[in-house]
Order: structure tokens, then C-alpha cells, then sequence
């Protein structure tokens, strides 16, 4: 998730100073994703290094506010104007996580996907639950909110179903075929090749 470049499209907004964008940044995710101040502040500091955002007038309580600059409105339109690509490996830990302990003799792969199922489960319950407390519920709050709250129930949805396909593939095989014992060969020096896509 890219905090820079949502903090600069808030900035293409209007100056703003830093706890005005934490607020900012809070108000149009639902809090779903929170930032602390110091994270704020570093963030400004390097697009202020980047060119993107320059230090503007100082209220008369000492707050600095930050003004987007031309570069800074063109890299707020290419982001904008750019799909999210997403990464060709996976980093995703319970999928790492089902994968290890699918090879590992002696695991309970089945005991290890039902526990991730009853939490993913109760997530999503908790999503499904979950109501905008603004005080307009047809405001743009409350659009920005529900679309952030819609795709953590749409990934929560997602994962418990890869969890029933993971549930299924393994039991179509004896668990003896799934354990990977320790190999012999001795591992080449240097990082691994890429797998292809």
C-alpha cells in the first residue's frame, strides 16, 4: 500500500500539515490502515527531498503546512492513471505457512487449515458486522470507508475459500506422498533462479 503516494494525492487536495493528513488519510480509509504522526512527518520529509511537496506558511499555532508541487501533481496523476501490479512470488504467510507444513512428516496440514479457517471465518463475521460510526451514512466518508471495509470482506471470502480447495487438493493424496524429507545434494552457492511465470 502505497502511504507516499495516497498522503501526495491528499496533498493535490490542498495543503495540508501533518496531523491534518493523518486525519485526512484516516477519514477517506475508514481508519482500516493506521499511521502514526512519525510515519507522517518521515513521509513528508522525503517527498519534500523528491521535489513532490514544499513547506508552505505557518499557522499561527506552529503548524507547517505542506503545498504539492507541479512534479508532485504529475507523480499523483500517474498513480492514479496506473494499475496496482502485484507481486509475481508470493510473500502471502499462510500460504507459505500450508506449503511447509504440507512436506513436514508428522503435521496435521487438515488441523492447521480448519484453525486458519474458524479465524478467517470469525474476520469476516467481524467485517460483515462492522457499521460506519460517521455522522453521515451516505456521505463520501461513508463510500470510502465501505470500500475498504468490502475488499477485506472480499479477501476474507477469498481466503476461506483457497483454504477449501487447500483442504481438498490435500486430501486427494496419502500423507506419506506429501512428506519431503531433507535432501542430500549439497545447495549451489548464489541466490536461486527465478521460477518462470
Amino acid at each position: 500500500m502505497s502511504v507516499r503516494q495516497s498522503l501526495l494525492a491528499i496533498l493535490d487536495q490542498g495543503p495540508c500539515y501533518g496531523y491534518q493528513l493523518r486525519a485526512e488519510f484516516d477519514r477517506r480509509t475508514g481508519s482500516t490502515w493506521p499511521l502514526n504522526v512519525g510515519q507522517i512527518y518521515n513521509t513528508l520529509e522525503r517527498l519534500e527531498r523528491d521535489g513532490l511537496v514544499a513547506k508552505g506558511d505557518v499557522d499561527d499555532e506552529g503548524h507547517v503546512y505542506y503545498v504539492i508541487t507541479d512534479a508532485g501533481h504529475e507523480a499523483v496523476t500517474d498513480w492514479l492513471d496506473s494499475p496496482v501490479e502485484r507481486a509475481q512470488g508470493t510473500r502471502d504467510e499462510l500460504a507459505i505457512k500450508l506449503a511447509v507444513a504440507a512436506t513436514l512428516p508428522g503435521v496435521d496440514v487438515t488441523a492447521v487449515i480448519q484453525t486458519q479457517r474458524r479465524a478467517s471465518l470469525a474476520q469476516l463475521q467481524e467485517l460483515n458486522r462492522a457499521k460506519y460510526a460517521g455522522t453521515d451514512p451516505n456521505g463520501p466518508e461513508d463510500l470510502a470507508w465501505s470500500l475498504v471495509v468490502d475488499s477485506m470482506i472480499f479477501a476474507a471470502e477469498a481466503e476461506v475459500r483457497w483454504l477449501d480447495h487447500s483442504e481438498q487438493r490435500l486430501a486427494q493424496h496419502p500423507q506419506h506422498a506429501l512428506e519431503l524429507a531433507l535432501s542430500t545434494d549439497r545447495p549451489k552457492r548464489g541466490r536461486p533462479a527465478k521460477a518462470r511465470a
